[in-house]
């Protein structure tokens, strides 16, 4: 299939266009947001092809994967065809309801002939989807093989934009943990944090290549996601599957990503330091758990389940 999608979520998308299928990535001239073409930071095969905005009206599409509302606008005018009318279309649906979280209606929820595919059961439940078609496709990432050393007595976190997601994203979780243990951080947008923690500012990571970023974290002995509200970030599953042990808040999907065999997935944020300490103090621990975290990661969360879910959700809203 000749499946047209847009470089929205880098990591997600690394993922998908492993698959079988032709991926058409549009392209405009600044890369802006609506045209980012193929990534630059991770490693995608050539099956993904850019193609500039305004050639697309001359290339065959057999499905569109739509990822932002405004995805519904842009394919319909840059290649005339109507999601869900003229071309079978399904919109992947990334993130938790923002308002209030249990009555938030889905913008598709009015429409049967889009499938909305939620990336875990807990946004499936809590967006009210109406009358459209839905299912729940978990993600599934490139096994990064196991790089777990946990030499560095340090525990780290990868959060994206930190400051202006800030208690969305769990940064004040994270730094009162980093008053009392420490702390290092990963992420686009990072450097924000000196100003409200200087003590930090060493150990700030801005946006490293996925390449550079593995190896880093899988020094470090054990990995946080401080997270109040979020999907399920792929920084977690990948985390997981280098061999690292885990600390996660207890809300939205963790509690089911996480087994307890894995780390420690509390609402507490105190109970999560307090095992951190632990860890830092019995480095056999965090590598039992780490290895146990792996195995779950690889057994729920491999490329292969993902990628033929993805190929039976496509060929079904084709047919």
């Amino acid at each position: 299939m000749r499946v047209l999608v847009w470089h929205v979520h880098g990591s997600w998308m690394t993922s998908f266009v492993q698959g079988a299928d032709e991926y058409l990535v549009p392209m405009d001239g600044p890369r802006s947001p609506d045209g980012l073409g193929r990534a630059r930071t991770w490693d995608w095969p050539v099956a993904a092809r850019e193609v500039p905005w305004e050639n697309l009206r001359d290339e065959p599409v057999d499905v569109v994967v739509l990822q932002r509302p405004r995805d519904l606008d842009l394919v319909e005018r840059w290649t005339g065809l109507r999601p869900g009318v003229d071309v079978p279309a399904v919109y992947v649906e990334h993130n938790a309801p923002s308002g209030p979280a249990a009555t938030t209606r889905h913008l598709l929820a009015d429409r049967s002939d889009l499938v909305v595919a939620h990336v875990s059961d807990f946004n499936a439940l809590m967006w009210d989807c109406g009358r459209a078609p839905t299912t729940v496709i978990d993600h599934g990432i490139p096994d990064p093989g196991y790089a777990y050393t946990g030499d560095r007595a340090r525990i780290a976190a990868v959060v994206n934009e930190p400051v202006r997601r800030w208690r969305v994203a769990g940064t004040d979780v994270l730094l009162a943990a980093a008053e009392r243990v420490p702390v290092e951080v990963y992420g686009m947008g990072v450097g924000g944090l000196a100003a409200h923690a200087p003590d930090l500012a060493p150990h700030l990571h801005e946006d490293l290549p996925q390449h550079r970023l593995h190896p880093q974290l899988a020094g470090a002995r054990a990995y946080l996601h401080p997270y109040r509200w979020t999907s399920l970030g792929l920084s977690l599953i990948e985390a997981m599957t280098l061999g690292m042990p885990v600390l996660a808040v207890a809300s939205t999907a963790a509690p089911q990503a996480v087994p307890p065999a894995a780390g420690v997935v509390s609402p507490r944020p105190d109970v999560l330091v307090e095992a951190a300490r632990r860890w830092l103090h019995d480095p056999e621990e965090a590598r039992d758990r780490g290895q146990a975290a792996r195995e779950h990661a690889l057994r729920h969360y491999g490329l292969s389940r993902f990628l033929s879910d993805w190929q039976s959700l496509l060929k079904e809203v084709t047919r």
